[in-house]
């Protein structure tokens, strides 16, 4: 799992969960697979991620260094932090782990990279 991917996810379908975001990650095992670099689809992307999740994301599997906090005005210019940014948002991911909602506890496998995010009957709304 991508942490582009992981930006976006929520579990907010739980029953009694209103937010289920942002998931905590629990990695057993990251790799780094080295991805064309595009600055234009990261220029797009990057102001519809919530970074400050993006960030603490990137810390927690041990991918954070030198990442800012926080997004800088006219980032798209500054091709050292478009190429940090390439760097947790494409090519780090996820292969096993698992990630857990901030509001119940519950967690979802990922496994080969693939977040399970399915739910029992009785988990849904």
């Amino acid at each position: 799992m991508k942490l582009i991917t992981h930006n976006m996810l929520t579990s907010k379908c739980i029953k009694g969960v209103l937010t289920g975001y942002p998931l905590a990650i629990n990695a057993t095992d990251v790799k780094v697979t080295e991805v064309d670099y595009n600055p234009d689809f990261l220029s797009r992307v990057i102001p519809k991620l919530d970074w400050e999740v993006l960030w603490t994301a990137a810390n927690s599997i041990g991918h954070g260094e030198g990442l800012p906090k926080a997004v800088e005005p006219k980032f798209e210019e500054n091709e050292e932090f478009l190429k940090k940014a390439h760097k947790v948002l494409l090519e780090v991911e996820v292969e096993e782990g698992y990630l857990t909602c901030p509001e119940s506890g519950r967690q979802f496998p990922i496994s080969k990279g693939i977040p399970n995010m399915l739910l029992t009957e009785a988990e849904v709304q």
